[in-house]
Parts: C-alpha cells; sequence; structure tokens
C-alpha cells in the first residue's frame, strides 16, 4: 500500500507525528474517539484546549499530544449526517483536507485517521472511507513530505470497508 496503511485497532495506541481526533465544536472532548483520546493524553489536552475557542465544522486545529505515543492531536469537526443533501459531503472533504493542510503547515511526515463522522455522527461507513480514501490520495500528490497516512478503523466491519475503497481509489 506504499504510504497508505490500514489498521484495525486503537488510534490512541500509535505513536506517530499526528493521531486526528473526531472532535466535536467544543474541542472538550466527548464520546467515542473523542473520549478515548482525551482520556488517554491526559487533563493537559483540555486545558490546551480551551485556549482555542472551539473549531467549526469542516476545520481542524492542532495541540500537543500529552501523554499520547503521538506528538500531536489534529482535532477536526466532522458533519452530522442529515441524508446527504445538507452539505455533508463537502464538509466531510473539507475537515480531512483540513487535518493534511495542519499537518503540512507543522511539518509532520505522519498522520493517522478514525473513521471521521462515521460513529456517533451517523454518516455512512462506506461514503465516508470514499472521501478519506479521495483525500487521502490528493494530499500524497499535494504533500510529497508525507510518508505515512494510517487509517485506525476500531471494528472488522470498518476494516473491511476501508480496506475496499482503498482498493477502489487507488487501484
Amino acid at each position: 500500500m506504499g504510504k497508505i496503511e490500514i489498521i484495525q485497532g486503537d488510534i490512541t495506541s500509535l505513536a506517530i507525528d499526528a493521531i486526528v481526533n473526531a472532535a466535536n465544536n467544543t474541542l472538550l472532548g466527548g464520546g467515542g474517539v473523542d473520549g478515548a483520546i482525551h482520556r488517554a493524553a491526559g487533563p493537559e489536552l483540555v486545558a490546551e484546549s480551551s485556549t482555542l475557542c472551539g473549531c467549526e465544522t469542516g476545520d481542524a486545529k492542532i495541540t500537543k499530544g500529552y501523554r499520547l505515543p503521538a506528538k500531536h492531536v489534529i482535532h477536526t469537526v466532522g458533519p452530522v449526517w442529515h441524508g446527504g443533501g445538507k452539505g455533508e459531503p463537502e464538509l466531510l472533504h473539507k475537515a480531512y483536507r483540513r487535518c493534511f493542510e495542519v499537518a503540512h503547515e507543522n511539518g509532520l511526515k505522519s498522520i493517522a485517521f478514525p473513521a471521521i463522522s462515521a460513529g456517533v455522527y451517523g454518516y455512512p461507513m462506506d461514503q465516508a472511507c470514499g472521501i478519506a480514501m479521495e483525500e487521502a490520495k490528493a494530499a500524497l500528490e499535494r504533500y510529497p513530505e508525507l510518508e505515512r497516512v494510517a487509517f485506525v478503523p476500531f471494528s472488522s466491519s470498518a476494516l473491511a470497508i476501508y480496506q475496499e475503497k482503498y482498493k477502489e481509489i487507488f487501484a
């Protein structure tokens, strides 16, 4: 797969330049991946996040990784799924694109993503994975310094969808 990896597991365990947090607009923690990242990073993450004044849907902001093996956390807010007719695909593309931009702006060479918006925000996993792979392909062309892009689905069913979308996009 070259620079792309698909790893089933816990994103908080990766020693990488940055893991992406599928955050809410407050950036102060929540459920799912967001809660797991905040618990693993420790209270310093909430303290730094509270200085960032939140985050708009489709944007991304960076903090230190604190107690995580990852050096940084890039927090992005994906869209809540409302059937696809309220700009959700564009906002999800924008969220991934912005994460890659933030990584580039900070000189990062490796980044790991959860399935942004595909958990409690209800985005269909197959569509979310397709967008993730499209943006990864574009980012690898745009930012040649990127050495590693990891996608870290938690479940085996999500892993299978990521693998299928990889074959479609990178074939």
